[in-house]
């Protein structure tokens, strides 16, 4: 089921009725991912995502406590968004530990809660596709695929030691000009790729492409390499890495599931 609206999407999930992965939905609206940290460590994650733009592209914030209340970004919804509701999964850490994968952590929102979106490449699959190079996942419906890599960020606060996620679709290498071309002018949703190749591997700290996280690997055609991007699942990870700062709960959307916002594809380079 594909839905077309941001706002019917957002509806369908606070009704539990939409809850797989959101790739392909809403063609021509970007998706958004969060993170929800205790009060104390919102200055932090600010400036976590400010050294950090290309995994950490910060759109809105929202008031301590309120779910539906936003500080920054709150023109990127034209209707009354609850982020405690509205994706289709979320993820829910304690002392570092995902605990529970469920569809609403409005119980869990408290009052010292604050959330934070963060651009997502989904936000560029749409844009691809009318270029004749649509994502694997997006036409096969399948989560992208997601690894953990050796790649460092820059340290701030509580945030120390904190790596980056990436998601990876392959393409051919004639193909990688041109999807640099596209999605470099999404530098808000994480821009072009930050590595290609098998050689990428390496560099980045990657194992193998077998060893994903969140998602499942996927098998190259022939012709075909790896290309990596930024990913939004970064700044869950390092939250939950500095769980030893980080005091309370954690919140995420689950990887993959994610929230179409109502900003169009055209819009993405002026956020």
């Amino acid at each position: 089921m594909t839905i077309q609206r941001p706002e019917d999407f957002r509806s369908s999930c606070r009704a539990g009725k939409f809850n797989t992965q959101t790739s392909g939905q809403c063609p021509g609206f970007a998706q958004a991912n969060l993170l929800v940290i205790p009060i104390n460590a919102a200055q932090d994650f600010i400036e976590l995502c400010e050294r950090n733009p290309v995994p950490c592209p910060l759109l809105a914030i929202t008031k301590p406590g309120d779910p539906t209340v936003f500080t920054k970004g709150s023109s990127i919804f034209k209707t009354t968004t609850d982020l405690s509701t509205d994706f289709p999964k979320y993820n829910v850490y304690d002392n570092g530990k995902l605990i529970s994968t469920q569809s609403d952590i409005s119980k869990e929102w408290s009052k010292d809660h604050v959330g934070f979106l963060v651009g997502c490449s989904f936000s560029f699959e749409f844009a691809l596709s009318k270029a004749g190079l649509t994502p694997r996942n997006m036409s096969q419906g399948f989560t992208v695929p997601m690894y953990h890599t050796k790649k460092y960020l820059d340290p701030a606060g509580v945030f120390t030691n904190s790596t980056y996620v990436v998601s990876m679709r392959p393409y051919k290498l004639k193909d990688i000009p041109k999807v640099r071309e596209i999605t470099k002018k999404f530098k808000p949703t994480h821009g072009e790729p930050i590595d290609w190749g098998f050689d990428a591997l390496e560099r980045l700290g990657i194992n193998s492409l077998e060893d994903t996280i969140f998602s499942d690997p996927i098998e190259l055609e022939e012709g075909e390499v790896p290309v990596f991007w930024g990913c939004g699942v970064t700044p869950q990870l390092a939250a939950a890495e500095a769980s030893d700062k980080v005091k309370g709960t954690i919140m995420a959307h689950a990887p993959g599931h994610m929230i179409v916002i109502d900003v169009k594809d055209e819009e993405v380079p002026f956020l």
